[in-house]
C-alpha cells in the first residue's frame, strides 16, 4: 500500500523508516497509550485512502487518561470529561510488533496533510505557550539536527506551523483553548 508519492531523497523520516525504531512504532503491549484520533482526522485519513482496518477502538484506560493529563497540565478535569475511563476512543491500528499499519518502507503511506495532527506535530509540543520537542533517541531528524531550530528545518516545519498544528490538534480533540 502506498498512497503518497515517495518521500524526497534525503528525507530524515524516510531514512528512519528504512532503518528501524521510528516514532511510528509502539512497544507491543503499550497500545493503550497511542494518541486518540478525532472524527475529522479519521475522515481526512479515509479520504486519502486509509481503510477501516487501519483504525482501532481503544478503551480510555486510567493510564491513557493520566498520560493525556501530563500532556495538558492543569486541564485534567477537561481531559477526563472528554475521555471518561468508561469510554472508548479511536486510535491508529498497529501490527503485532507495534508498527503503525500506515508505515511503509519510505515512511507514512498517507500524504502529510491527511496524517493525524499528532503525527504531523511530533516531536514538537507546546507547553506553557512555548515550543519544545520530545527527546526521542530513535528520531533520525533529531540526531541529524542541532536543537529545535535545526529540527524544524530538517522536518520542513516552522515555529508558526508547530503552533498552528498544536492549536488544530486541541480543537480536533475537543480541548478548547483556555481564556
Amino acid at each position: 500500500m502506498n498512497f503518497a508519492a515517495p518521500a524526497p531523497a534525503g528525507d530524515a523520516c524516510s531514512r528512519c523508516a528504512q532503518s528501524s525504531g521510528t516514532c511510528c512504532t509502539l512497544s507491543p503491549g503499550s497500545e493503550e497509550f497511542c494518541f486518540p484520533l478525532s472524527g475529522s482526522e479519521r475522515t481526512a485519513m479515509q479520504a486519502a485512502g486509509a481503510t477501516p482496518e487501519m483504525f482501532s477502538s481503544q478503551a480510555n484506560t486510567a493510564g491513557f487518561v493520566d498520560n493525556l493529563c501530563r500532556l495538558f497540565p492543569g486541564e485534567g478535569e477537561k481531559v477526563r470529561a472528554l475521555f471518561p475511563t468508561e469510554g472508548f476512543h479511536d486510535r491508529l491500528a498497529v501490527s503485532l510488533t507495534g508498527e503503525c499499519l500506515l508505515l511503509g518502507p519510505r515512511g507514512c503511506s498517507l500524504p502529510r496533510e491527511a496524517r493525524p495532527l499528532y503525527c504531523r506535530l511530533f516531536p514538537f509540543w507546546i507547553r506553557a505557550g512555548r515550543q519544545m520537542y520530545f527527546e526521542f533517541k530513535e528520531c533520525q531528524a533529531l540526531r541529524e539536527s542541532r536543537g529545535g531550530g535545526g529540527l524544524l528545518k530538517r522536518l520542513g516545519m516552522t515555529e508558526t506551523g508547530v503552533f498552528d498544528l498544536y492549536h488544530r490538534l486541541r480543537e480536533a480533540w475537543g480541548l478548547t483553548e483556555r481564556r
